[in-house]
């Protein structure tokens, strides 16, 4: 099977400068890199492909025979820049290319950071549940747990006070270990110092070398008005502490408003019936409700209303978050049929009941209408 030009399968053309050679192969490289399609011949064989030619195009003298001559100029031995040993790349070529895979080949800064990184303490999580008013208004509050804190003798180092960490004798202090997997080098922490780059021969006897030790904390804080069930708040620096510089971990409080005993939320509304007698629902009336700021509003209610009517207070809901404005109060009045009816009651509604004409209830009216015809069809 006759080769594809070199240009193609990296997707650029014949101009196309250093860097841009350079990026086209990197995202190939990315895409049908084995570690990442494992058992996959077809990505395999793609990136074999596309790194024999940017291994001939990286290389001025063999991408100018290239160029003159195609294929052919490396045919019969003449200027081996296919795959085998990576032809034409450099060993900063290789290093920046492969290091979304295998980290930082050159140590330094990037070393010393990774290994920070990787001594950082843990997140915590905090479950605390408050009122529906609470989350209303917002609160303070001190809430107290377990967690890991500097070691006050060691001051963290995990040493004991007078000696330093030694080098790990496993990865030279670097943190991190090569190891060759066919034709390329994986670089991976070190499982003897995970990723430190030091080991501990003299621990401190306060800590046992773990540079932290298990405390009780508390901490003060604040939760805004607002807030709704499930909501995260990240607390950064307050979790477990690292490990020898590693920076602390966060605390993030999960919040769970409780439910109300008359109101319903629904994001920023609030929502909750009230009941009213036939009376009131057919004359008309004015009652008071209660509100989730602890106060008092008024609801005038016309004549004629009917059960499930919903009226709506504008600004009486929950606050937003970090915002000025409030959602509304929704309230749906629950027209109740009166139980255990005394004699008076009776004679009055059988007394209504006789005087009662169709005008008075349309929606039965309506009905009947509708069912005097199904019953004639």
């Amino acid at each position: 099977m006759a080769k594809r030009d070199y240009y193609d399968v990296l997707g650029v053309n014949k101009s196309a400068t250093p860097d841009e050679l350079k990026s086209a192969y990197r995202k190939l490289a990315v895409k049908y890199h084995p570690d990442k399609n494992p058992g996959d011949k077809a990505a395999e064989d793609k990136f074999k492909e596309a790194s024999e030619a940017y291994g001939v195009l990286s290389d001025k003298s063999k991408k100018e025979n290239y160029d003159n001559f195609g294929h052919a100029a490396f045919e019969n031995g003449g200027g081996r820049g296919g795959f085998s040993g990576f032809g034409g790349f450099s060993s900063a070529d290789f290093s920046d290319i492969f290091e979304d895979f295998f980290g930082d080949f050159g140590g330094g800064g990037r070393q010393s950071s990774r290994r920070k990184s990787n001594n950082r303490g843990s997140d915590l999580r905090y479950d605390l549940s408050i009122s529906l008013e609470e989350a209303y208004t917002g609160k303070k509050q001190n809430i107290q747990f377990s967690t890991t804190e500097k070691c006050v003798t060691c001051k963290g180092s995990g040493a004991k006070p007078g000696y330093n960490p030694d080098r790990c004798t496993y990865c030279g202090g670097n943190g991190r270990v090569r190891t060759n997997q066919g034709f390329f080098t994986v670089q991976q922490t070190c499982p003897q110092c995970s990723g430190s780059g030091e080991e501990i021969t003299n621990p401190c006897s306060d800590c046992s070398g773990q540079g932290n030790k298990q405390t009780s904390k508390k901490v003060s804080v604040t939760i805004p008005k607002g807030v709704d069930d499930g909501t995260r708040i990240r607390l950064a620096g307050k979790g477990e502490a690292g490990t020898r510089g590693g920076a602390s971990g966060d605390l993030y409080l999960f919040i769970n408003v409780e439910s109300h005993q008359l109101f319903k939320r629904s994001d920023v509304n609030l929502f909750f019936e009230f009941p009213i007698s036939i009376a009131d629902a057919a004359l008309g009336t004015t009652i008071e409700i209660p509100t989730i700021d602890g106060g008092k509003a008024k609801i005038k209610i016309p004549d004629g209303t009917q059960n499930g009517k919903q009226f709506r207070l504008k600004g009486k809901g929950m606050p937003f978050m970090r915002r000025g404005d409030y959602g509304d109060l929704y309230v749906q009045v629950k027209t109740e049929v009166p139980v255990f009816l005394n004699k008076d009651q009776k004679e009055l509604l059988e007394k209504f009941r006789q005087i009662e004409n169709e005008k008075s209830n349309p929606s039965i009216k309506k009905f009947f209408q509708k069912a005097k015809s199904f019953w004639k069809s």
